[in-house]
């Protein structure tokens, strides 16, 4: 499409928006009558306007029904864990058995590598991307000396070329073949937090096997913003939050897939919890565990109920809007923000744009590194009532979300930016 940069051009393209509706069902941050520019979606999504509705329900049933609540309650909490699955996997591309809403990121991470990363003498090393989200970070380093070995020598992290900012694929690929006989795991961001880099998942998993190792990713920023195909592409696991692009609240239930290959293997080591054992014996309180088929399998404590309806009400909305859909406007969304961007006479002197310009490689999240007065500018875009978000050393990330934010407020958005830099 060919933009142009006007407030007519933004407003046009609003009207011609089929998703435009799903504005309306959220609620907007705002003070003194004024709403703010909410741009910060990769950090917290805006709050369905339904949840309150399913907040109360679960309440009411609480109250009326206690305990009997488990069984009869509207959505009976023995259950829970079982009513989005199939929003779950038409988000994330995989089938109802392959996905699980539980516990949080780091938590699920820490599962699925205690069932994936089972090194050897021969296979021990774990590839990743540098600059890996802290907690990620934390997780690889405390999982390997779990084992027994050194994060300096297991743990193989992957840097830009000189003067670039995000990975080539094929240098990852190449990486993954140059250490195939001592691969382990390979795991990345689906998208990279900080350059908004979409990983190329179904080369990297391809690769991967190839190699002889498993393939997993963290979706933290990429559910509920890309199309991720998990299923297709044959990735063994992969974790994402709930509170980010999914819109379920802040600290709200997680989630986790892993591929029928491996999800039906009652042999692959696990930790284990009651919520994972075989639902018909589970009261029997009887030693010896016997997972649940799928990734239920996976569980470990009984589903958070309260968060859980959070996470019901906005599922519901992806539901109706569908992710092609979505990430069709984020394609157009996104483009029209890195057009204004671009047209800003003071772009090269006071900043670039750090994530990848082919559509196929970003979600909707643009990073923008500010070569001088960083801080300075986006105190001054908050204080004219932008949300955006904030990363040391240097970059503003900017995430117009195609299910609630629309061309006008990237337009003005823009405007408020370049009146910043002046």
């Amino acid at each position: 499409m060919n933009f142009e940069n006007s407030l007519s051009f933004a407003k046009g393209l609003d009207k011609k928006d089929p998703l435009r509706k799903f504005k309306s069902e959220f609620h907007h941050p705002g003070k003194s009558g004024k709403r703010f520019l909410y741009l910060c979606g990769n950090s917290l999504g805006l709050q369905p306007k339904s949840v309150k509705k399913f907040l109360s329900e679960e309440l009411d049933d609480w109250a009326k029904l206690g305990v009997e609540a488990h069984f009869h309650a509207k959505r009976p909490w023995l259950y829970y864990h079982k009513f989005s699955k199939k929003a779950l996997a038409g988000i994330v591309g995989a089938k109802p058995s392959e996905v699980i809403a539980m516990n949080q990121l780091t938590v699920n991470l820490h599962l699925m590598m205690t069932s994936f990363y089972q090194p050897t003498k021969q296979r021990f090393k774990i590839i990743t991307e540098a600059g890996a989200f802290s907690s990620d970070q934390y997780a690889f380093e405390s999982q390997i000396k779990l084992h027994n070995l050194n994060p300096d020598d297991a743990l193989i992290e992957l840097k830009p070329q000189n003067g670039e900012y995000y990975l080539r694929t094929e240098d990852i690929l190449t990486a993954i073949k140059k250490h195939s006989r001592e691969l382990s795991l390979v795991i990345f961001g689906g998208v990279q937090y900080y350059s908004g880099q979409f990983f190329d998942i179904k080369k990297i998993t391809a690769a991967t096997h190839q190699a002889g190792a498993y393939a997993g990713f963290d979706l933290a920023h990429a559910a509920g913003n890309i199309i991720v195909d998990l299923h297709k592409n044959e990735v063994d696991f992969a974790v994402w939050c709930g509170y980010k692009y999914l819109n379920s609240g802040p600290g709200s239930v997680a989630g986790a897939f892993v591929h029928e290959h491996h999800s039906n293997n009652p042999d692959l080591l696990r930790l284990a919890g009651w919520w994972g054992h075989q639902e018909k014996e589970r009261f029997k309180m009887k030693k010896g565990f016997i997972p649940m088929p799928g990734v239920d399998g996976w569980q470990v404590s009984n589903f958070p109920v309260l968060s859980g309806a959070a996470h019901m009400a906005s599922l519901g909305l992806f539901e109706k809007a569908g992710m092609k859909s979505l990430r069709k406007k984020s394609i157009l969304l996104t483009g029209f923000l890195e057009f204004l961007l671009s047209d800003i006479v003071l772009f090269h002197d006071y900043f670039t744009i750090i994530t990848p310009e082919n559509p196929d490689e970003r979600g909707c999240q643009l990073s923008l590194l500010m070569k001088k007065n960083g801080k300075k500018i986006f105190d001054r875009i908050t204080k004219a009532g932008v949300i955006a978000d904030w990363r040391e050393p240097d970059v503003i990330r900017v995430a117009p979300v195609p299910m609630y934010n629309s061309f006008e407020e990237v337009f003005r958005f823009a405007e408020i930016f370049k009146k910043a830099l002046e």
